[in-house]
């Protein structure tokens, strides 16, 4: 494999392209990809990765986690950030958003500082942080899933969100907020100004309450069909409204928190462009069954599930983006190509990073190269390997 760079010529690879799966070498100079030429020499000389019998995919994005690797984000260091982003890179993730869950203020202005210094600095030898997901403080309490209730807020506070946005460098990217909760769908359009994407869940809200969101500027559900009223033909609430409008829709594909029939739905109902791929992992993402944290809240996992300790309710997964892009071609039959789409191209468009998620010249050189059953080879962050197997 290649020393690290960036510039690359992968060579020989089956590539994932916006016409189609071809086989042809990726070049990548200055951190961007310039070319897919098909059986040309490296006349430029770069540092090659031979391909051959692998497929290139777009670098995967989690827009939705909140740590792996015995790390969690909201008690994550600048080091601890960069351990989460290292193991991701080891799992296809090119770059990813660090979710805070709903905590104090004071700790949460702590969370944004050190994801700051590691959105400046990098991660090197890792997957890069992107910027941050704000789960709460805006959602139902009876909606909560594992939100400590008595650090939710009753009415939205925009104050409190531009001061969050200016600790973070303007690094806040995407929020999810309930539209019941007052105030929330006239400050949308305020967040949207400041550079963030809002997503609405963990919400009892009803059909007119939602699209009312959506209308002021929303533009995702979060993990649809968990921690929020569902369906009723009466009132089709937020899981309608994400069904029948443009919303993008996000969706933990783990086998436990929707059945890959709830899957393959939204793919037909939203479309292939809208489903986005998320882990919603915890720190146990990566290591064995036993006890955890999320946030301030202690959780089991057993089987691979994760639950508070308390009550039993799920709590985030311990699912990685590799094993969702296999789930998600065994719960639909289709390639690595088009499945790799929700993990990639999706979120990518969803949060606004323009010139990633797709294997394309001008697109930024962040691939994952995958083996014939989908297993991590080798990931490149900007025309540099961040990881080989």
């Amino acid at each position: 494999m290649a020393e690290m760079g960036d510039a690359l010529y992968v060579r020989g690879a089956e590539v994932a392209t916006a016409d189609g799966m071809l086989r042809c070498d990726v070049v990548i100079r200055d951190g961007k990809i310039v070319g897919l030429p098909r059986s040309e020499a490296n006349v430029l000389g770069l540092p090659e990765v031979d391909a051959t019998g692998l497929t290139a995919l777009p670098g995967f994005i989690d827009v939705h986690t909140h740590g792996a690797a015995g790390i969690d984000v909201n008690a994550a260091d600048v080091e601890g950030l960069r351990t989460i982003g290292r193991f991701f890179a080891s799992q296809g993730v090119t770059g990813w958003l660090c979710s805070v869950l709903t905590d104090t203020p004071e700790q949460t202005r702590w969370c944004l500082r050190q994801a700051r210094q590691v959105i400046e600095e990098g991660i090197p030898g890792g997957a890069a942080l992107l910027g941050i997901h704000l789960e709460g403080p805006c959602l139902a309490c009876a909606y909560k899933g594992a939100m400590p209730e008595h650090l939710l807020m009753h009415e939205a506070d925009f104050d409190l969100f531009r001061r969050y946005q200016e600790e973070s460098g303007g690094n806040v990217r995407y929020v999810t907020l309930a539209p019941e909760v007052p105030g929330v769908e006239e400050m949308i359009p305020r967040l949207n100004a400041l550079g963030i994407t809002c997503a609405i869940g963990h919400s009892g809200a009803g059909y007119d309450e939602a699209s009312a969101c959506v209308e002021a500027g929303a533009r995702a559900a979060t993990h649809l069909g968990n921690a929020m009223r569902l369906f009723h033909q009466h009132d089709p609430a937020i899981f309608g409204v994400a069904l029948e409008q443009d919303l993008f829709v996000e969706t933990i594909s783990d086998g436990r928190h929707l059945h890959s029939g709830s899957v393959r739905l939204y793919l037909k109902s939203a479309g292939w462009d809208r489903v986005v791929a998320v882990t919603d992992s915890i720190m146990a993402a990566g290591l064995p069954d036993g006890a955890y944290k999320l946030g301030v809240n202690d959780v089991v996992v057993e089987d691979g599930d994760a639950k508070l300790a308390d009550t039993g309710v799920r709590a985030g997964s311990t699912l990685t983006m590799a094993q969702a892009l296999r789930n998600i071609m065994a719960f639909t039959g289709v390639d690595a190509g088009r499945a790799a789409q929700l993990l990639s191209r999706n979120p990518a468009e969803l949060i606004g990073f323009a010139g990633k998620g797709r294997i394309a010249a001008g697109c930024d050189g962040d691939l994952v190269l995958v083996d014939s059953e989908q297993q991590v080879a080798c990931t490149v962050v900007g025309g540099r390997v961040v990881y080989t197997r």
